[in-house]
């Protein structure tokens, strides 16, 4: 059976402005809904393990609310417990609170290269791609380097207010590490697969960002 994992931030506060964050409800479990349909097996990490704070939670949603009464969200695993060999593909889903802490978590990204490096998908969205910043593969080259990618823009982070308040710039860091990001239209769905590499750039993009990963995992 094809295996999956959806990854989580474990961060809750935006910054300094007194807001709480976390994983945006929609970019994991629309993701979650496309994985289970076509009958992988989707399992959970986050980075400190157990319940992960939870932002942009649509009450009304049915996809949520499946996604939320599915999953054992209070005992999401840590990177370190779990083995790249176990895993088909890996799905960072976003949210604000991944920029605070994906980027520094080195089980997290040792798990995304070893995936990648087994003939696995890497595939990331919205502020998910901060966990690829500082992925880097046995080579020690980055695994965007060189690579298309989408992420939220300088404009999105722009539009709701935050460029003052994350700890860096998503796109730029990406554009840093020799990715070549491509910005679509704020808030506009937008997905790029670059062979194994799937990127969304925005909540819009979590479910084609799914399906596109789904569309490479068939392909095998």
């Amino acid at each position: 059976m094809t295996r999956v994992l959806i990854a989580l931030t474990s961060h809750s506060e935006l910054g300094d402005t007194g807001r709480s964050t976390g994983f945006y409800v929609s970019e994991a479990a629309e993701p979650w809904a496309v994985f289970t349909e076509a009958g992988f097996d989707v399992a959970l990490v986050s980075v400190a393990g157990g319940r992960p704070p939870v932002d942009g939670l649509d009450e009304n949603d049915p996809i949520q609310q499946k996604f939320l009464a599915s999953v054992d969200l209070d005992h999401t695993a840590t990177a370190a417990d779990l083995d790249a060999s176990s895993y088909d593909a890996i799905f960072f889903a976003g949210g604000h609170g991944t920029m605070w802490d994906f980027p520094g978590d080195q089980a997290l990204a040792s798990l995304a290269a070893g995936i990648y490096e087994r003939g696995g998908v890497v595939a990331a969205v919205c502020h998910g791609p901060s966990a690829l910043v500082n992925v880097k593969l046995s080579d020690g080259s980055y695994l965007v380097a060189g690579k298309n990618v989408a992420a939220f823009t300088n404009a999105e982070e722009d539009a709701v207010g935050l460029t003052e308040v994350v700890p860096f710039l998503l796109a730029d860091a990406l554009t840093a590490r020799g990715a070549i990001h491509h910005p679509a239209g704020n808030f506009t769905a937008q997905t790029i697969s670059d062979g194994r590499l799937v990127t969304g750039q925005n909540p819009q993009s979590a479910e084609p960002t799914a399906r596109a990963v789904a569309a490479v995992l068939r392909k095998g």
